[in-house]
């Protein structure tokens, strides 16, 4: 049988072997390259503010709303589109309620945005 001396380092092994592994798994220290660091204007997805932009000088008509993984676009206080850009799903067109959801790529062309826009209406 095993002596209780034992029992206790084998009990202190697992506890610092244990610490090691949590301490392993523990966020890094930020550094100057952090993403999180830069300025807090700049946008987490730049092709949504290109898109956003993009709407607001070919499409004033439309009124554009910025959430964190979408825009919103609507027209005289009515909701016309929800626009995602995200390379992990399909581009194409969905519904959320009455709401078409227009998922591109990349930033769409002006006569992308057109035609999709006067479908959604």
């Amino acid at each position: 049988m095993i002596d209780g001396t034992w029992w206790l380092v084998i009990l202190i092994a697992v506890g610092v072997g244990l610490w090691f592994f949590a301490k392993s798994r523990a966020p890094k220290h930020i550094g100057k390259n952090n993403i999180k660091l830069k300025s807090k204007n700049t946008p987490l997805n730049d092709a949504l503010q290109k898109t956003s932009v993009l709407i607001k000088q070919y499409f004033p008509d439309y009124r554009v709303t910025r959430k964190a993984n979408h825009l919103l676009v609507s027209k005289q206080n009515k909701k016309i589109a929800m626009i995602t850009i995200d390379k992990k799903l399909a581009a194409s067109q969905r519904r959320l309620g009455d709401v078409p959801v227009i998922n591109y790529h990349r930033v769409p062309s002006r006569a992308q945005l057109a035609a999709n826009l006067e479908e959604a209406e």
